[in-house]
């Protein structure tokens, strides 16, 4: 009988009896390193760089040093690299078939270290079969590793913003701008990294223009050069690290 009672009286304070549980015991946060991992740095290394793309890549109605590839540029030699000025293959409204024949009369015969590419953002406003910049995307996409010499480390492709949030598309329908940006950037992520080359996706901070107005150039259409900025900050940490 003293066994049974022993046993009994164990099994009531296992499970008849109030112990802390989950809800009772404050949570601790698990202790994290915060601090940022330093980005390497180019001891005087010489860097060329050539941007391919539309206005996004000019920086249409902001100054050419808010524009991504110079603000990327600056960066660089922050980081104690030798960065060139850009040399920039862009203009307002270029569609992936202009971007392509306006690389062929430039007949670049130069090499670079760094090649940014951003296209697409006019086929989808222009209603372009979607197929067909499927193709030339590729097409671009083979050019830009051509004039990286061949290295795919050293190719960059940005996503195309949501033009849809600013107020140069009131009274257009946003939702179908977005739900096109977001087809259009799926294959042209999907073609990126089929071809193992970095992709940065800056498309969900382009949306957050929709309520920060300092985002969009004075135009009320392009990003201003604080939205640029964010870019460089996110490409610059695989650049970087590509040129190590």
């Amino acid at each position: 009988m003293k066994t049974v009672s022993l046993f009994l009286w164990t099994l009531a304070a296992l499970f008849g009896c109030k112990s802390k549980d989950m809800d009772d015991v404050p949570y601790v946060q698990p202790a994290t390193n915060t601090a940022p991992v330093p980005m390497p740095t180019g001891n005087g290394t010489a860097v060329t760089y050539l941007a391919l793309g539309d206005s996004y890549t000019i920086g249409e109605t902001v100054t050419a040093p808010e524009s991504f590839p110079y603000q990327l540029t600056a960066e660089l030699n922050k980081l104690n690299y030798k960065a060139a000025a850009p040399v920039i293959i862009a203009r307002t409204g270029w569609t992936t078939d202009e971007l392509i024949n306006a690389i062929s009369v430039q007949n670049l015969a130069q090499k670079f270290d760094i090649v940014t590419l951003l296209i697409g953002v006019n086929n989808q406003y222009r209603g372009y079969n979607i197929n067909t910049y499927r193709t030339e995307f590729v097409q671009l996409l083979n050019t830009a590793i051509s004039y990286a010499n061949g290295n795919k480390k050293h190719v960059f492709v940005v996503s195309i913003p949501d033009w849809g949030v600013t107020p140069y598309a009131s009274g257009r329908d946003r939702n179908k701008i977005a739900a096109e940006i977001d087809q259009y950037n799926a294959i042209n992520k999907q073609e990126t990294e089929k071809a193992g080359i970095s992709y940065t996706n800056i498309t969900p901070g382009s949306r957050l223009a929709a309520q920060d107005r300092t985002l969009i150039a004075a135009d009320g259409l392009h990003p201003s050069g604080k939205m640029y900025a964010q870019w460089v900050q996110q490409l610059i940490v695989e650049v970087a690290k590509s040129l190590k």
